[in-house]
């Protein structure tokens, strides 16, 4: 099997810093400096950007870069005369490196992922990453052992929320998810930092561009008790596999293997819930919480 995996003996190390973190605080400041003159809250920046109140907090605070069409609508909106604009080619080429800075051990994936023509997931340890929200994925590394600094947990969360840029790539790559019910039922980050997370995962569902699934209790075992996994249909190449344990990743890209995995989902989204029952069965348990 040819697997692309770390060796053991090599440490963790924290994502890199190439300039980029940067470009998230100065634009994060500036957007805060301007919407603040215009005696403006962060609430009240959202609607009119029709954005959400978690995007512009997370901008203004540095841990997510505004994409270009975000800085050309805010520099009208707070009336900046250009000072935003002149920043949308620099973003541009942050986006492109985003990828590159993950920790040693997930870039093989990261780079799979950015590039991948489909994506199919199966999660029922923990919500995949392109799902979610600031406040989940801190809460997530924030409860990582051994600790991460402050530093790290923030550069982490901001790679996270970079890969969910591919939701607005287009053309789309073909996105399917299959959630086990346990991740709709588990606080993780507190009852509202849930709330908020199970409102991202309703949100992604009903793009027409994602095919979202719920494996639900009820349907008792199931041809992935094993763990979750990602298959990755990369440009121009064979689809590969990934696994992760406790830090410990698995790209996979053995045919026999492959088609394992494949057959694997084939059969769990067999038995999962349509995404409409889905979507549904997510409502209400977000319903439940309140």
């Amino acid at each position: 099997m040819n697997d692309l995996s770390p060796r053991e003996e090599r440490p963790e190390r924290p994502v890199e810093v190439d300039g980029t973190a940067h470009l998230f605080r100065t634009l994060g400041k500036q957007i805060k400096t301007l919407r603040e003159l215009m005696g403006l809250t962060q609430k009240e920046l959202a609607q009119r950007m029709h954005v959400s109140e978690d995007l512009v907090g997370s901008i203004e605070r540095g841990v997510r870069l505004p994409q270009p069409d975000f800085l050309e609508r805010a520099d009208g909106v707070l009336e900046a005369r250009g000072l935003l604009l002149a920043s949308v080619e620099d973003v541009r080429e942050a986006l492109k490196k985003a990828r590159t800075r993950h920790p040693d051990w997930f870039r093989d994936y990261a780079r799979a992922e950015a590039e991948a023509m489909a994506i199919h997931d199966y999660s029922h340890q923990g919500v995949m990453g392109l799902l979610q929200t600031e406040a989940h994925a801190r809460a997530v590394f924030t409860k990582r052992r051994p600790l991460l600094d402050e530093e790290t947990i923030e550069k982490r969360v901001a790679d996270r929320m970079a890969r969910q840029e591919i939701f607005r790539r287009w053309p789309s790559p073909t996105i399917s998810i299959v959630l086990d019910e346990s991740l709709l039922r588990r606080e993780v980050g507190g009852r509202k930092v849930h709330a908020e997370q199970l409102r991202r995962i309703l949100e992604i569902g009903s793009l027409r561009t994602v095919e979202l699934q719920v494996m639900p209790f009820e349907h008792g075992e199931h041809a992935a008790m094993g763990g979750s996994f990602t298959l990755l249909q990369p440009k121009g190449r064979q689809q590969v596999a990934y696994t992760e344990a406790y830090g410990h990743p698995l790209l996979i890209t053995d045919p026999e293997q492959v088609r394992i995995f494949a057959e694997r989902y084939g059969i769990i989204r067999a038995r999962a819930l349509t995404p409409d029952e889905s979507l549904a069965l997510i409502e209400k348990t977000l319903g439940e919480g309140r």
